[in-house]
């Protein structure tokens, strides 16, 4: 049995900790005191705190602690996390001017010890802004780009008439259902593996259970080496990081050899994203293990967050059956229910995709944001009013973090931002608007690659599921219309009912038929 040291801390390593505790808060008075007399423009204003380690984030209201201050101080506020500063944008107007005009000097990720600990800077979503950034994307946008993206919609059809199958045998466990659904489709766009996959599966749970300790690490203030960034070099710090870099890296290059191996024995395995990067090396200079990383970390973010989109409009349709009919009224004009609809009736739905995108907005996917650094100096003006105009500076070496619920609950873009409106989506001619927006896949340099996948596997799901069943909460169970936030699947709160639209004998002969429609 493997034993860990004893982490019990002697005297001398507690005075060691709190002298750099007290040399961090000297460096932050230091630092505040040059900020003020160096000429400079202001930072974003901070809301007051008196601990040493700085601004308190309660871990399970995260976000709705800092709508508060983004309505009480101003679009952009300043928080402290130990001797950095954290810039929160929590307006649409600030995030579009900062994040996406200026998004070339916020391409970079803050330096997180936490992070290095558990991926040694070979994970993308960590990965600072430089050469090898930028030949990852390369690898990853040449695979992933929108026409690229089409080529997997037979793929996601067959997969999403699976969830129908088994939403028919075990409706209760709708939530396995669609994690299945991301995991299978994830995996063969990814490894090209047609062996079927389970949410279950030990690989999968493995890496369901990395993503949440990515979430942990990006969480403000959680590991004190973010703080104190020397903690990475003691051997007895967070051991529990460095087994799961040893278990990540296992997972991931026993996948990539795999792949390696079919192709040296000459199989003809399909095409995937990782027989890509192997056949295309020469192109993008990646060592073995970065190839590995690059291929897990497109299987890992892919599975957890599409499962969680599509549950979400999922939920958000049994909580307002109102909007839901509309939807529905509107499938029944376009489709019927004499053939099951697929990806060549996208264009006549605007309803469908305004519900979509408004589920996704309500209940954002990642409400907190992900972090970036400022590589330069940032300007950023407002105008209040019209006497006054306020100018900020956010400094090189800044974090800065766009949070999504507090954008989503910007009330000039979004009017009674805590209704659910998918009616705001669309124009008075009853066409999807092109000038609102909502920042689901991030921001600028950094917005995730696989977007075009991933919209295209929550659009599938929503549009076959809402056409077949009729939704509705379950009164007898509770629910949590935030769960999907802040839990991890399939622990969500949610119980749904699903009652067919269809006959159910018409509706299996269908979905039985249903891949052959995916070539036409």
């Amino acid at each position: 049995m493997l034993q860990l040291p004893d982490l019990r801390i002697s005297d001398n390593t507690q005075l060691i900790l709190g002298a750099a505790i007290c040399v961090g808060v000297i460096g932050v008075i230091v630092r505040a005191y040059l900020r003020k007399s160096d000429g400079r423009l202001p930072l974003p204003p901070s809301p007051p705190t008196w601990r040493l380690r700085g601004h308190f984030l309660p871990p399970l209201s995260t976000s709705l602690t800092v709508a508060r201050w983004i309505d009480e101080y101003g679009p952009l506020v300043t928080i402290r996390s130990g001797i950095r500063n954290i810039v929160i944008i929590g307006r649409h107007k600030a995030a579009v001017d900062i994040m996406e005009k200026q998004g070339g000097l916020l391409a970079d990720r803050p330096h997180l010890a936490a992070g290095e600990i558990l991926t040694r800077g070979l994970a993308l979503g960590l990965s600072h802004a430089g050469d090898r950034f930028r030949r990852k994307r390369r690898a990853l946008h040449t695979h992933l780009q929108p026409k690229a993206a089409e080529a997997y919609q037979p793929l996601q059809m067959s997969q999403a008439k699976t969830v129908i199958l088994n939403i028919l045998d075990d409706p209760r466990n709708f939530q396995n259902h669609v994690a299945t659904y991301a995991a299978a489709t994830i995996m063969k766009v990814a490894y090209g593996k047609t062996t079927p996959t389970s949410a279950t599966d030990p690989e999968i749970r493995e890496a369901r259970q990395l993503i949440r300790r990515f979430g942990t690490i990006l969480r403000h203030g959680h590991y004190l080496v973010d703080s104190i960034p020397w903690l990475k070099y003691l051997p007895w710090y967070a051991p529990e990081l460095k087994d799961e870099y040893h278990r990540t890296s296992r997972l991931y290059t026993d996948q990539l050899n795999r792949v390696k191996l079919q192709m040296q024995n000459d199989k003809d395995i399909g095409p995937s994203f990782a027989k890509h990067i192997l056949d295309n090396e020469h192109l993008y200079g990646l060592t073995e293990i970065e190839m590995a990383y690059l291929a897990g970390n497109f299987f890992l973010t892919g599975t957890e967050t599409t499962a969680m989109a599509i549950a979400t409009v999922l939920m958000v349709a049994a909580h307002f059956p109102e909007e839901q009919a509309i939807v529905q009224a509107e499938l029944d004009a376009v489709i019927g229910r004499e053939r099951a609809p697929t990806f060549a009736d996208q264009r006549s739905l605007p309803r469908l995709e305004a519900f979509i995108s408004e589920a996704l907005r309500w209940r954002p996917l990642a409400p907190e944001g992900f972090p970036h650094r400022t590589t330069a100096d940032v300007i950023w003006a407002r105008k209040p009013d019209i006497r006054r105009q306020e100018n900020y500076c956010i400094p090189a070496g800044t974090t800065v973090t766009g949070n999504h619920w507090a954008i989503s609950r910007d009330p000039e873009v979004y009017p009674e931002p805590d209704a659910f409106k998918p009616q705001r989506w669309i124009d008075d001619q009853g066409r999807l608007r092109d000038d609102l927006t909502f920042f689901v896949f991030g921001f600028g340099r950094r917005v995730c690659p696989g977007q075009h996948v991933a919209n295209r596997s929550v659009f599938i799901n929503s549009l076959l599921i809402l056409w077949a069943f009729q939704l509705s909460l379950d009164p007898t169970k509770p629910q949590d219309d935030m769960g999907f936030m802040n839990a991890a699947m399939p622990n969500v709160p949610c119980t749904i009912e699903f009652q067919t639209r269809v006959p159910e004998v018409e509706l299996r002969r269908m979905m039985q038929n249903y891949p052959e429609a995916g070539h036409q």
